[in-house]
């Protein structure tokens, strides 16, 4: 586990000073082997948010297992600080998740191969039609109540939902009771201070 956080800092060092992904990566490879350059290029996917989710994949149920966090570009990684502000990022928003309610039992979505879902937001009945592009990851949900668009980033243990900071924020707004009011500006908070940062939900089956 130290080794990986050495590597991390070494990574993200070498971005602020002008490096690329790729100079790091083969900088690595070249004193530490490919398992290393390996381990390091899923870690920056993972922050990126880069990995790519199939149609074919996508279908089926998703539960709500924690909050998700992914920059948007490798610059945008290198001025915010890279994983250590992604980490930072998903510990606030899991205390905002935790006082909103949200939890595995009451925020899911099914979704099927005729392009429609359905599901629960915080316990409020979601359902409706859906189109994703594979090749962007971005996903359009058109239901009864509210039409959101979101980003869909495969995990290891999942896929991420995540948001534009100002979708997430509507999101909420439409299915929040008044008295998240005050929950709701710590997301506004969240979004100014990470330009670049998308934000939303890690799920899982």
């Amino acid at each position: 586990m130290k080794k990986i956080s050495i590597l991390i800092v070494a990574m993200c060092t070498m971005v602020l000073s002008g490096c690329g992904v790729n100079d790091v990566l083969n900088t690595v490879n070249g004193t530490n082997g490919t398992n290393t350059a390996n381990g390091l290029s899923n870690v920056l996917t993972s922050v990126l948010g880069l990995d790519k989710v199939t149609a074919e994949s996508l279908v089926g149920t998703w539960r709500y297992s924690g909050p998700g966090v992914a920059f948007t570009s490798e610059n945008l990684l290198a001025k915010a600080g890279g994983e250590m502000a992604a980490s930072a990022a998903e510990s606030k928003l899991l205390e905002v998740y935790k006082k909103m309610g949200v939890k595995s039992s009451n925020t899911y979505f099914t979704f099927s191969k005729d392009g429609k879902y359905q599901g629960q937001f915080m316990g409020v009945p979601m359902n409706g039609s859906y189109t994703y592009n594979a090749s962007s990851g971005a996903l359009t949900m058109q239901g009864t109540i509210i039409k959101f668009n979101t980003y869909i980033q495969g995990k290891s243990n999942g896929i991420a939902m995540l948001f534009e900071g100002t979708k997430l924020l509507t999101l909420f707004q439409t299915v929040a009771s008044a008295s998240g009011n005050s929950t709701l500006g710590t997301i506004s908070s969240l979004t100014s201070n990470y330009k670049g940062l998308r934000i939303g939900f890690q799920l899982s089956h």
